[in-house]
C-alpha cells in the first residue's frame, strides 16, 4: 500500500523520497509540491564581477536572515 503524499509535509515527503529513490510517484509528487510553492520570480545571470559580488551579497544576508527567523 503507497502512502498518501498529499497528506505528508515537505519533511516527511523529502524522507520518504530519499529512502525510497526508485519510487517515481513519490519524485513526481515531491517535484510538484516543491514547484508549485516556488516563487515566479526569475533574475538575469550576473554580467559583471560587480554583479557578481551583489548577488553573493544578497544570498548571504538571506541566509542569514533565515537562520534568525
Amino acid at each position: 500500500m503507497k502512502p498518501d503524499f498529499n497528506s505528508m509535509t515537505k519533511i516527511e515527503l523529502r524522507t520518504y523520497v530519499i529512502a525510497n529513490p526508485n519510487d517515481k510517484a513519490a519524485f513526481h509528487a515531491f517535484v510538484d509540491r516543491f514547484t508549485s510553492e516556488a516563487s515566479p520570480q526569475t533574475f538575469d545571470i550576473p554580467k559583471s564581477n560587480a554583479e557578481v559580488e551583489e548577488v553573493d551579497i544578497l544570498i548571504r544576508q538571506k541566509l542569514a536572515q533565515l537562520k534568525t527567523s
